[in-house]
């Protein structure tokens, strides 16, 4: 067994009966002469993190307790900084404006800072108990000059978890090298509604597909072994749970959905993160279930997380979100109340940015009875037991040149730009317009609001080089062809870029001021021989929700402001057209779908995204994305997710319910032949398992990526079954004329479900298995489980 897995066995078991032994003193160690007192037994790395901790916690006074569970601190950290960089009133300032969107925070200065609050921790506090730095890392470390990949959802298209987990290894690398321990990434919400604005954070619609896109980020994010060293950081499952399909699409409203509905999607990639990727941290959600704010829900935080699925690891709030249950859900009457509710149900960490924050009451609380010290120690312990396993107790310094050589490295950078080709999806290419020829091309129209800026999504920071749209267009055109450029309109009144996600008070541009700018736009479009259109949304429209003065859900999915009325005069040009939507969310592009006759979906690429677009613009490299969300005809299509129950499929009068593009969906340069498809056996005994292979040729002219997806369907059960759910894909390449036998086992894990009882079985009976390149386009064989089925 290596140190590795038995530090998590151990680990695994202490924590479930952390609060048994915790306050039994430390055994005493080997005799040391009297001038040379034996060190902590908590010093010692060769101790198992369980033992650690029960001899750390003891030492430890109310006040040290809950600064380990609470924010706060900051304003009060001091430095040893022997580079002479940092004085404690900087580094004060440095910490508290980190969030400012204009900071300039180098890996080399954030290495040194951190560096010196370590050293500080180490060298002149009672306990020496390090720091634990945290950071967001939704597609990048969000620090100033580090790789920005790809937002969620586009990572989300490649459909490919061995990349996501480069990614991700890139991301924690990045964040590792400049101090930082912990990370709030990923996001595992399943998006069902698309008006919400937080869609792009989320790997799409699915819950298998969303599991895999997780735990492949979190084994980047972590590595492989169960302890962490300064290359990789904690991950943090976020959020937990159902947030992804609040009431009318608004970020933080209900979650009101029955147990089997909540079990069968929302929990799926919480549970994979825990039990597949043994993940470090859980964030609570905002939302509640049922009337239960999840910060205080005692089901979900233990029941489920900790008893069922054997969660080991702490808890976080979300930001201020124990005020909010006084303020918001006014379900406790101050922040003293809010702190005994969370600790209570098992929310380990107070995460707020404004104080008073809830768990500094707790000193207090404690003293005058109202809270259990043992409770308090629980909380504690496991954040304890979080900065052993990444060794912050034993290596707590990072090296600021390595800082400097891993962000935004060469290397991370050509990871960044593959993540963009293979995130790009083609939607539409009637007369095969792309690739473009340059060849065949004078002169390039490049036109329309997000064509010119950087666009990188959400949870953004300022990766100090970026490619936009045109600027990969120009460069790939050279000297071939002449590249025009019209913004065509504008879309709000924010800041271009990333920086609009942070803008307050954000408001549309009136369309009817954009006649002009229109009108330049239809000019450079007729004097092309191609116009390529750069629409969609920004970061200042689709985003997170955190107050009435900063919106990002929509009650409409259409083209904001001008746009349409932008594309609809280019495309009159008689020009030919090509749409690049760059967004957050899926998009009712009706009039692009019909009249324009090439479309590709970008959402945000990354820094490179400019570069990658040219490439399969220009056909340097094919598309072969997915998507991994439903695009509907309009709003009122909603909810519109592929694996909806069988009497959700009636349409409307006057329309249609089937999607503009559907889950899974997307085209390419060549064509793919899908064949001889089977399963062997077909039939089989309760908890056997078979095999389902198909045969994939490459019928085109150039190499290129597919995508095969199971899918299953249980033809009878005693508990209605969604009409498909994604159970197994994988993406390959092939060359012209080349052909691969794609096989998926079929297990009973695969075929089971919750019955009537919410016990997870196997029922005998029929089960079609469809395969194909998309959810609509499948074919299907059939699997006989073999028994007797009880329907009592």
């Amino acid at each position: 067994m290596t140190n590795s897995l038995r530090n998590y066995r151990l680990y695994a078991v202490s924590c479930l009966s952390l609060g048994l032994f915790l306050f039994i003193p430390a055994a005493g160690g080997q005799q040391q002469p009297a001038s040379q007192p034996a060190a902590p037994r908590y010093k010692d790395a060769g101790l198992a993190i369980e033992d650690r901790v029960a001899d750390l916690l003891p030492r430890m006074t109310l006040e040290e307790k809950v600064d380990q569970i609470a924010t706060g601190w900051e304003n009060r950290i001091q430095v040893i900084d022997p580079t002479g960089n940092y004085t404690n009133e900087d580094a004060r300032k440095t910490i508290l404006d980190e969030w400012g969107v204009e900071i300039k925070f180098t890996p080399r200065q954030a290495a040194i800072l951190r560096n010196g609050v370590q050293r500080y921790q180490r060298e002149k506090t009672r306990l020496g108990i390090p720091a634990m730095f945290l950071g967001e890392a939704l597609h990048g470390f969000m620090e100033y000059g580090s790789t920005s990949f790809p937002q969620a959802l586009g990572l989300g298209s490649t459909w490919d978890p061995a990349l996501v987990k480069r990614v991700f290894t890139a991301v924690g690398d990045e964040a590792g090298s400049r101090g930082a321990g912990q990370v709030y990434a990923p996001d595992l919400d399943i998006a069902r509604d698309p008006r919400w604005g937080r869609t792009e954070e989320t790997y799409g619609e699915d819950p298998y597909l969303v599991s895999r896109m997780g735990v492949a980020a979190i084994l980047g994010l972590q590595g492989d072994d169960f302890l962490i060293g300064r290359r990789h950081v904690l991950a943090t499952a976020k959020h937990f749970a159902v947030h992804g399909q609040p009431e009318g699409g608004t970020n933080t409203a209900p979650g009101n959905y029955s147990e089997r509905v909540i079990r069968e999607n929302f929990l799926v990639p919480f549970q994979a993160a825990v039990q597949e990727a043994r993940v470090g941290s859980v964030m609570a959600s905002y939302n509640e279930i049922d009337g239960v704010p999840s910060h205080i829900n005692h089901w979900l935080l233990d029941r489920v997380l900790r008893q069922e699925w054997g969660f080991n690891g702490y808890i976080t709030s979300d930001d201020n979100a124990l005020q909010a249950l006084v303020v918001a859900h006014h379900v406790a009457y101050d922040n003293a109340d809010a702190a005994r509710q969370a600790l209570a149900a098992g929310v380990d960490y107070d995460l707020s940015d404004t104080p008073p924050q809830a768990y500094r009451t707790l000193a207090d609380q404690v003293r005058q009875g109202l809270v259990p010290e043992s409770q308090l120690d629980k909380a504690v312990g496991r954040v304890l037991a979080a900065k052993f396993r990444l060794g912050l107790f034993d290596s707590p310094y990072v090296d600021p040149d390595n800082a400097e050589r891993v962000n935004n490295s060469e290397e991370h950078r050509k990871l960044a730009l593959e993540a963009a080709r293979k995130a790009i999806v083609l939607l539409k290419n009637d007369g095969n317009l792309l690739p473009l020829d340059l060849s065949k091309l004078k002169t390039i129209a490049v036109i329309g609001p997000n064509a010119a800026d950087v666009h990188l999504g959400g949870y953004s920071r300022d990766p100090g080089q970026g490619v936009s749209i045109l600027d990969g267009i120009r460069a790939r055109a050279g000297s071939h062809a002449t590249v025009l450029y019209a913004e065509g309109c504008k879309i709000t009144n924010a800041p271009a870029g990333f920086r609009g996600w942070w803008a307050d008070n954000v408001e549309l541009i009136d369309p009817r001021t954009q006649t002009a700018s229109i009108q330049a736009a239809v000019e450079a479009a007729r004097k092309a021989d191609v116009a390529i259109l750069v629409v969609g949304e920004n970061e200042s429209t689709n985003r997170e929700a955190w107050g009435e003065q900063h919106r990002g859900d929509r009650d409409s999915l259409d083209l904001l402001g001008a746009q349409n009325e932008l594309v609809r005069a280019v495309v009159e040009t008689g020009t030919p057209t090509v749409v690049l939507l760059i967004n957050g969310r899926p998009l009712s592009i009706n009039y692009i779908a019909e009249k324009v006759p090439a479309i590709l979906e970008g959402w945000y690429l990354g820094e490179e995204g400019g570069t990658g677009a040219a490439e399969v613009i220009f056909g340097d490299a094919n598309p072969g994305g997915k998507l991994p969300i439903t695009f509907p005809r309009s709003v009122g299509d909603l909810p519109d997710f592929y694996n909806h129950k069988p009497t959700a499929n009636r349409s409307y009068e006057f329309s249609t319910r089937q999607p503009m593009f559907a889950f899974g969906y997307g085209l390419s340069y060549t064509s793919f032949h899908f064949d001889r498809l089977r399963v062997e056996p077909a039939r089989i005994p309760a908890g056997g398992t078979a095999k389902v292979s198909v045969e994939i040729t490459n019928t085109g002219q150039r190499e290129g990526d597919e995508v095969a997806e199971l899918y299953l369907h249980p033809a009878v059960s005693s508990v209605t079954q969604p009409v498909m759910r994604l159970t197994g894909f994988e993406r390959i390449t092939l060359k012209p004329g080349e052909k691969k036998t794609v096989e998926f086992a079929v297990t009973p894990e695969m075929l089971s479900i919750l019955n009537v009882d919410m016990r997870r079985v196997v029922e005998p009976g029929v089960f079609e298995l469809m395969v194909g390149p998309s959810s609509d386009k499948t074919s299907t064989v059939r699997l006989t489980v073999a028994g007797t089925a009880d329907r009592r």
